[in-house]
Order: structure tokens, then C-alpha cells, then sequence
């Protein structure tokens, strides 16, 4: 899978998933670092067809609006460790694999995984 890491995450999150052999940038790697907006990620995120990682809820609103970013993977736990955001994607990180296969949207809580219904179809 592709990933987009957002700016308010740790780059360590990308090179965690770069190391279990995905493919990951962080905002931080962008021509504008973390000054890229909202719409400019969401729309790098849909032409390198890479997911949003993000505990920003606009880009949720950006997508049942428009449509883009085309999938998102929204982390709703509140402030969390570094190590402990790494730990929960070690345990997780089949099932979040699993979830967009079924949907665009996922969100990702310390406690589950859960496949969003989206009116955007997937590609």
C-alpha cells in the first residue's frame, strides 16, 4: 500500500511502514514540508493514489464533500507516545490492510478498526 503520513504525526510513523514494506512519505518530503495545505495533500494523496494518515477530521470532510483525498485513514485516539502510535500500527496493521480493501474511509482507534461506508466508490 501508499501512504501519505500527515503533518501532525511523527515521520517515524512513514519509515515504520516503509520498514514493513509499504510505500510512505510524510509531509515533511512535499515541495512545501508541513506548510502544504489540506487541498494540495489531498490531491498529491489521489494522483500517486496514496492514503491519507491523519488525526485531522477536515480531510474526512474533504472527502464525502469532494470526493478527494480518495481514501483516508483516520486515527481517532487522542494524544498518544510516538512508541505507542507505532506499537498499536504493529498490532494492527493487517487489519487496517484488511478495511481498505472494503472501504475508502477507515478509522483507526486504540481499540478497533472499522471500514466506513463511503459514497465515493472504490477505484
Amino acid at each position: 500500500m501508499k501512504f501519505l503520513v500527515d503533518a501532525q504525526l511523527p515521520r517515524r510513523c512513514a519509515h515504520w511502514l516503509t520498514s514493513q514494506g509499504h510505500d510512505a512519505v510524510h509531509t515533511l518530503d512535499l515541495a512545501q514540508a508541513n506548510r502544504t495545505g489540506d487541498h494540495e495533500i489531498a490531491a498529491f494523496s489521489d494522483i500517486h493514489q496514496r492514503i491519507v494518515i491523519t488525526k485531522d477530521s477536515d480531510f474526512l470532510d474533504l472527502h464525502y464533500l469532494k470526493g478527494s483525498p480518495e481514501r483516508v485513514l483516520y486515527l481517532s485516539f487522542g494524544n498518544i507516545t510516538n512508541a505507542r502510535l507505532l506499537e498499536l500500527f504493529a498490532q494492527n496493521l493487517s487489519e487496517i490492510e484488511t478495511a481498505f480493501t472494503q472501504s475508502n474511509i477507515v478509522e483507526f482507534s486504540s481499540e478497533l478498526v472499522t471500514a466506513w461506508e463511503s459514497p465515493h466508490p472504490q477505484h
